[in-house]
């Protein structure tokens, strides 16, 4: 039997009514993964579900999203790792894919798959904001090696949905997510990743996992109390002057805004 490279780690919090979903579509995955639980919330509806799966449940002391997915990967013990969010859902040929192209790209730090927004049982890739996404994606895999070109695109918006991303930690040594962001810590992660890091953005133009969105999701909330208003003018002005970066703000403010879909749930 081949040794397995790869983890998913869940991240699971409260009690979320789609963690078995997301844990199902782990393990119908078509090539051989590990998969652990991480929690800072530990508690017997966690423990019963991963129970359940013969999924090993983790726990460290918690402080905000940053602190838990570093606190996550410190369990991961496999070259690639893919921190997979609680109430998503990942295709059954997500990992294969991701794989074969970790495989043939040895130099990438990360590799990014397409995905579609689940919202109420409806699976939709093709909202706009998604083309948009789309679009960034395919420009940045122009010249997936070069720091100034990957960073050119993500100076205009986080085109990268993290769960949709699996790590190379052999590459990635030392790195960290920023703890003292609660929206934004995946856009900084690209940009530190880019800059700091030698290696390529490898893009997959196939969804491969399904995106849920409802009013639950910590983005909802730091929508609505503008704490992710304050940190995307945080990261504009890591690539642009503070003209620029206010002028693009009130561009991505609309584009946020769009993310709320009728019932006023917005993208995570």
């Amino acid at each position: 039997m081949k040794d397995i490279k790869h983890t998913f780690v869940i991240c699971a919090y409260g009690n979320s009514p789609f963690l078995e979903d997301c844990i199902k579509s782990l393990k119908k995955q078509t090539v051989s993964t590990n998969i652990i639980c991480y929690t800072s919330t530990p508690s017997d509806f966690i423990n019963n579900i991963c129970s359940e799966y013969n999924i090993p449940v983790f726990s460290k002391e918690g402080g905000g999203i940053g602190k838990d997915w570093n606190n996550a990967w410190s369990f991961v013990e496999t070259q690639y790792v893919t921190i997979a969010h609680q109430d998503d859902i990942y295709l059954p040929n997500f990992l294969e894919k991701t794989l074969e192209i970790f495989e043939k790209h040895t130099d990438s730090t990360i590799v990014i798959t397409d995905y579609a927004e689940y919202r109420a049982g409806i699976i939709d890739a093709k909202t706009t904001n998604l083309k948009i996404k789309r679009l960034m994606l395919n420009i940045m895999s122009v010249f997936p090696k070069s720091k100034f070109w990957r960073n050119r695109v993500l100076a205009f918006g986080n085109a990268i949905s993290c769960p949709s991303v699996s790590y190379n930690r052999a590459n990635l040594s030392g790195f960290r997510f920023k703890e003292d962001f609660r929206t934004n810590l995946d856009w900084y992660a690209w940009y530190d990743i880019s800059s700091h890091y030698v290696g390529s953005f490898q893009f997959i133009n196939e969804v491969l996992m399904y995106h849920r969105i409802h009013g639950e999701s910590e983005t909802s909330a730091t929508i609505s109390e503008n704490v992710r208003s304050k940190e995307d003018l945080e990261m504009f002005k890591l690539f642009w002057p503070n003209f620029i970066a206010n002028l693009l703000m009130k561009f991505y403010e609309r584009s946020q805004k769009s993310n709320f879909d009728r019932s006023g749930v917005s993208e995570k």
